[in-house]
């Protein structure tokens, strides 16, 4: 059956659909011992053979969804050539490779989610699907109701106005303030620049919600299977059922 080349390594879990693209301009991709650097290119699945860096690729049954509470200090990728702290190492010892949907900033904390569900992952992170993301943040000060405004209806970021945020003030003193920011889109370091623009920096940012799924009670540094309920409502969230 023909299949587009970035869904089928989405699904044997070797990266997101959005990072393989990124793979296969890269060169790092061959089909049939030819590199493919074409976006959109298309594979029989049942008689192509596909390598990522000089590895087979094969689609295997099984996968794996997961929650990890990453604490500040660890970069969100499975490796650094320079040897940084990753998520990685927070992790067990699994049978099946995951990676991580989406991004958190190495000094920002909380809910990642992992899988090597190439599909739900892709379905998460595309606009279309327009998936919350909930984070707590304690910024310097206290923005009076004006800006908030701002914020929630939109400001322009590198030239090109944000979605409506939803922004609840949960408590404030004359230094500092905390709020619970909703978002659904996932630019650099989104909730941190939109806070900067109306003069109230982020001094901590926690991610505590994606797409319906909560952080609760899970330690820092700490990671569990999700539940079928969890990825359940993930999936309806990404129109999968």
């Amino acid at each position: 059956m023909e299949i587009r080349l970035n869904k089928y390594l989405a699904q044997a879990g070797v990266a997101s659909r959005r990072e393989v693209d990124r793979m296969i301009v890269e060169g790092r991709i061959k089909v049939n011992g030819q590199v493919v650097q074409t976006l959109g290119y298309k594979i029989d699945d049942q008689k192509d053979k596909v390598e990522v860096e000089g590895k087979r690729v094969e689609r295997e049954e099984g996968l794996v969804y997961l929650m990890l509470n990453k604490p500040p200090g660890f970069l969100v990728t499975m490796k650094d050539p320079l040897r940084r702290p990753t998520v990685q190492q927070l992790l067990p010892s699994l049978k099946k490779r995951v990676f991580p949907v989406g991004r958190l900033d190495y000094d920002s904390e909380g809910l990642l989610l992992l899988t090597n569900d190439g599909e739900l992952a892709h379905c998460l992170l595309h606009p279309r699907f327009k998936i919350r993301k909930t984070y707590l943040a304690e910024v310097k000060g206290i923005p009076d109701l004006t800006k908030i405004a701002r914020l929630e209806k939109g400001i322009y970021l590198d030239g090109k106005r944000t979605a409506p945020a939803r922004i609840e003030k949960l408590r404030g003193s004359s230094k500092k303030s905390l709020f619970k920011v909703e978002i659904h889109e996932g630019r650099k370091r989104e909730v941190k620049r939109m806070f900067e623009v109306i003069g109230h920096g982020v001094l901590h940012l926690k991610r505590v919600g994606f797409g319906g799924v909560r952080l609760g009670s899970l330690g820092s540094g700490k990671w569990r299977f999700l539940t079928r309920r969890e990825v359940d409502i993930l999936k309806k969230k990404a129109e999968l059922i």
